[in-house]
């Protein structure tokens, strides 16, 4: 589609823009009033152009992620429109790779006037990639322009059944159609507008019932399987910054994430002595339990999370023991997780030539790449991500029964309290002990100021704020806590999620933090600032990223647990 957008740069663009603003978007878009989510909701503008329609659904409540891939375009909708919660993104059909990287899924994706300058031998794979960005339920509304092409602008015909059609290939029903059209807002008597809009029942995409098929109903001689997928589960949940997509319906992940999380899984469960295969207690009988273990009987499974640095021998053994569970995951589960009466894998893994440890190693991007990669389906990813919530207790619950069959067969009787003990994910504890100490050591250079009112803090009014709250997503990562006057973070915004607006607002005042407290020449913590950013939200690919950058996949971030959560709003 490059040649089409080349049209809307520079005189073209800024004169199209100052058009399509003279158009009324509350008339323009009545026929989109019942299909509307109830606010706030999350709306996916495609080829978003002067951001008139993006700002109309900004104003009625909604959050926004604006694609326009011209630059003339996007400046000019940015000056015209600066409603905070909208969220431009570079991006364009039928790719839109960032997008599909910021990790939402959308209740509305609107499609207007663009459908036309996709050409129709790519419109099958941009219809995919516009489904899988839905939500359950969700509606995909489409405005189509037919008439003879501008001069200048490459167009291709388009029709209403056409798009019926790509519909029901991806089990999705069509809601409302407009085949004869309506007249064109500008009085141009050879142009036709269709309306066409889609709902999707359910996932629309077989993850769903793929992923009941390898919990419940695939054979299993361990509980591996169930190990990889829980694994990788946890990686979709907490780590949308390690993924990379390949072509149009594949991601690969780090093979070292994956294999982090394993560790961390199956820690309890070899020191509780669980069985994980048939006559398994304890560590013997399991391939990726090596002499290396025993060296990590001190290590609580939560340290084990991507950011962290290990130094002497505790590196070497965690390094090891990687190493094992990477070639474990990657001889065994990855290639027996297979699909439906098929022998071809789901996830196939590659292992890389690993280096030799070193006396450090930090769990950073690079380190964990360096195991290998694992590849999976898109739309599977996509799943894991939107409703891990509530595919882990269904892991769990069979990863349980399994652990009991095979103790009966051994004639052992687990402790249940002792069983779920073992099987839970061990987030690390609120702690802002290292970034309450790094305030402290700030104030003696300078005055320290609260991120959201700006007051200057004394050490008795200081508390650490975990911009996005703690009980919407356990993170303790550096760029999310911040220094805060005491009042504001107990009485004021307490466990609530800073909106778009507010965000916006203190965006100097968060990046300035960062800067003094983690990032500034000589900070010990820039290392795992930058590191734990790469993992954890989604950035623009960069080594290491800059502030802005990071700033930007913080509202990404804000963005994907507001839609996914609902969880209350703080505007300060």
């Amino acid at each position: 589609m490059k040649q089409s957008w080349a049209a809307y740069e520079g005189d073209s663009g800024r004169d199209l823009a100052r058009t399509y603003e003279a158009l009324d978007p509350d008339r323009l878009n009545a026929w989109l009033r019942d299909l509307l989510p109830a606010p706030p909701g999350a709306v996916l503008d495609v080829g978003a152009g002067s951001g008139r329609d993006a700002a109309w659904l900004a104003c009625l409540g909604h959050e926004v992620v604006a694609v326009e891939p011209s630059a003339t375009m996007r400046a000019e909708a940015q000056a015209r429109h600066e409603e905070d919660r909208i969220v431009w993104v570079d991006d364009h059909l039928p790719a839109l790779d960032r997008v599909l990287r910021l990790g939402c899924a959308f209740d509305l994706i609107l499609v207007s006037a663009i459908w036309m300058h996709v050409p129709p031998e790519d419109r099958a794979r941009a219809f995919r990639k516009l489904v899988t960005l839905l939500k359950p339920g969700g509606v995909i509304a489409m405005v189509l322009r037919s008439g003879p092409s501008p001069a200048g602008r490459a167009m291709h015909p388009v029709s209403t059944a056409e798009v019926a059609q790509l519909a029901h290939r991806h089990g999705a029903a069509v809601v409302l159609e407009d085949a004869e059209g309506a007249p064109d807002a500008m009085g141009r008597a050879d142009v036709i507008w269709h309306r066409i809009a889609l709902r999707l029942p359910d996932d629309g995409t077989g993850a769903l019932p793929l992923l009941r098929h390898v919990i419940l109903n695939d054979t299993k001689s361990s509980t591996y399987k169930l190990g990889l997928l829980r694994a990788v589960l946890r990686a979709a949940d907490g780590a949308q910054g390690t993924v990379q997509t390949v072509g149009d319906d594949r991601v690969r992940i780090p093979l070292g994430l994956v294999a982090l999380n394993w560790v961390r899984l199956y820690l309890p469960l070899v020191r509780e002595q669980l069985p994980q295969r048939p006559g398994n207690a304890g560590p013997e009988g399991l391939g990726f339990v090596s002499p290396a273990w025993a060296r990590l009987d001190d290590l609580a499974p939560f340290e084990l999370r991507p950011g962290m640095t290990f130094t002497g021998p505790r590196a070497r053994a965690l390094h090891a023991a990687l190493r094992d569970a990477s070639r474990t995951i990657a001889r065994m589960p990855a290639t027996f997780m297979t699909w439906p009466g098929s022998d071809t894998p789901i996830m196939p893994a590659r292992l890389a030539r690993m280096r030799a440890a070193g006396a450090r190693l930090s769990l950073d991007a690079a380190t964990l790449q360096g195991f290998g990669t694992l590849e999976m389906p898109l739309h599977l990813w996509r799943a894991l991500s939107r409703f891990a919530a509530w595919i882990e207790p269904a892991l769990v619950a069979e990863w349980q029964r399994l652990m009991d069959g095979y103790a009966c067969r051994s004639s052992r009787t687990l402790d249940p309290a002792r069983l779920s003990r073992a099987m839970v994910w061990d987030d690390p504890d609120r702690d802002t002990r290292l970034v309450r100490e790094i305030v402290l050591s700030a104030f003696a250079a300078g005055p320290v100021h609260c991120v959201w009112s700006g007051r200057r803090l004394t050490p008795d009014r200081l508390d650490i704020d975990h911009c996005l709250p703690w009980s919407a997503w356990a993170c303790n990562d550096l760029w999310n806590l911040m220094p805060c006057d005491a009042r504001v973070n107990r009485s004021r915004k307490r466990d609530r999620l800073p909106s778009a607006g507010l965000l916006v607002a203190r965006a100097d005042a968060i990046q300035s933090w960062w800067q003094v407290g983690y990032v500034q020449p000589g900070t010990v913590s820039a290392d795992r600032f930058y590191a734990e950013a790469a993992t954890s939200l989604p950035l623009a690919r960069a080594d290491p990223p800059d502030i802005g950058e990071v700033f930007r996949g913080l509202q990404a971030k804000r963005l994907m647990i507001r839609t996914d959560t609902q969880i209350a709003e703080w505007k300060g």
